[in-house]
């Protein structure tokens, strides 16, 4: 890797049509811009895993698996990158250790090079699984920080757990500021720090929510990152990455210059604008989502989580007490041992708060997944929690202190047989793992030509505090 040139990632096949459209983006819409694309000089590009997965069965009608096979006949020259969430993997709670390794072991076969994982609570014991499948099946291990900001989360303690995980195996260390609160100067010295701690590349995600991330990586830049994540600009900015082209610009005959053709980007940039005007004409893709919202720094809400609450709350005729919502998770978020708020404790959180707005009462109704965040049933908490608020929740039942995977059996023979002759691989097998119930209906309509509709407008007229949940913790999984 050479030491001046700063090295891109462009997010623009997952996270930036994620962030804004609800990941509504298809293979049809990506195959044609991909031998540009991958004529482009990228370090990679992030095309699978967040909540891809899931809107490909659920909402497109798409085996993930087969649009990753297809991403790689059509990007063979630069390298596939995918994101999950260490134990959790792409579900919403922790899984066996065979689990993982399978799941690790299908997705680098089928043609994923770099793997980033990151933990919502950075519990390293969550990590470590997933760490040792990716190097034993020889992917590119990218671990990642779930930068925040709160009393326990400065400069220390993420300079510690880089070296940590470094220690552990990661290759790459990526600082994940999925909210964008990390500001331009505490960037620079972040990534100074980082550097001079470390050994192995740096690599720098941000987005562009609060209208900080183009200066954050700019100093970034200056500071010595590695790599950094960016959008083409169909897909750019707003709640999505800054855009590629602007930094490219921007850096063009200086020390660090990326090195990407400026007329390329322009090019692959406008095969992919169609499809942001046409998911903009249908709406899915909000003009909300393209403003710079300054509350994000106090709420430390991500963009993906702001344009699905709003989706929510619009379906319950609550648009109007939005902010109210946004008010609220910082509360939430301080009773809960101040987690990262990023897949799934974002969504966990989110979804509290909007019970705790909607039913009038706090924690009057406490989802499942918040019970089990103050049982432990997804690792250490960064801080102590309200412990009002949890007697609430749990009552008495015992607090759950070892990594939660090791209270685990084995799995992957029991999906099988849950499954059964529907499967037809084990990745089918894996994505019944994933989503049950949404990968079962799509097996049970694959072939078909006129396949059941996976995604319905709930009633919003019939629905209440209970139906939001499940909506929010069922079907909306891009927060």
């Amino acid at each position: 890797m050479n030491e001046k040139k700063l090295y891109i990632t462009d997010t623009i096949l997952r996270d930036a049509h994620q962030s804004q459209a609800a990941t509504r983006m298809r293979l049809e819409d990506m195959l044609p811009a991909c031998p540009v694309l991958d004529s482009v000089g990228y370090w990679s590009l992030e095309c699978w895993g967040g909540a891809t997965f899931d809107a490909c069965l659920r909402f497109l009608n798409e085996d993930p698996w087969e649009r990753l096979r297809a991403l790689k006949k059509a990007l063979p020259h630069t390298k596939l990158q995918m994101l999950f969430r260490g134990q959790n993997m792409l579900g919403y709670r922790p899984y066996a250790d065979d689990v993982v390794d399978a799941f690790v072991r299908k997705s680098i076969e089928n043609g994923i090079d770099v793997v980033r994982i990151f933990d919502a609570l950075n519990d390293v014991r969550n990590l470590k699984q997933s760490i040792d499948s990716i190097k034993k099946y020889g992917g590119i291990c990218e671990v990642a920080l779930s930068y925040t900001t709160s009393p326990v989360h400065d400069r220390a303690y993420f300079v510690d757990l880089a070296k940590q995980l470094e220690e552990m195996g990661a290759d790459v260390i990526c600082v994940k500021d999925m909210a964008n609160l990390l500001l331009p100067y505490e960037a620079f010295e972040l990534i100074k720090a980082l550097k001079t701690s470390l050994s192995c590349p740096v690599h720098l995600h941000t987005h562009n929510t609060t209208g900080t991330g183009d200066m954050t990586l700019l100093k970034a830049c200056e500071a010595g990152v590695d790599i950094v994540d960016t959008a083409l600009s169909p897909f750019a900015n707003g709640t999505s990455q800054p855009a590629t082209e602007s930094l490219v610009a921007a850096l063009k005959g200086c020390e660090r210059d990326t090195g990407l053709d400026l007329e390329k980007l322009a090019e692959a940039a406008a095969l992919i604008r169609p499809v942001a005007d046409r998911l903009m004409e249908e709406k899915i893709l909000d003009p909300k989502v393209l403003r710079i919202d300054g509350k994000t720094l106090l709420y430390q809400v991500p963009g993906g989580m702001l344009s699905n609450l709003l989706s929510q709350l619009k379906q319950q005729n609550a648009e109007n007490r939005f902010y109210e919502v946004l008010e609220e998770i910082p509360r939430v978020r301080k009773d809960f041992g101040y987690p990262p708020l990023v897949t799934p404790t974002s969504q966990i959180v989110g979804t509290q708060a909007v019970l705790n707005v909607l039913t009038g009462e706090r924690y009057k109704m406490v989802t499942k997944e918040s019970k089990g965040v103050l049982r432990g049933e997804y690792g250490r908490l960064p801080a102590p929690v309200n412990e009002e608020v949890r007697k609430k929740a749990i009552g008495d039942d015992e607090v759950i202190t070892c990594r939660p995977a090791d209270l685990l059996q084995p799995e992957m023979d029991q999906l099988k047989k849950e499954i059964g002759d529907l499967a037809k691989c084990e990745e089918d097998v894996l994505s019944y793992a994933m989503f049950p119930q949404v990968a079962k209906t799509f097996f049970q309509n694959r072939g078909k030509t006129t396949p059941v509709k996976a995604e319905e407008k709930p009633d919003t007229k019939k629905t209440g505090p209970k139906e939001i949940l499940v909506d929010l913790s069922q079907a909306k999984l891009e927060l």
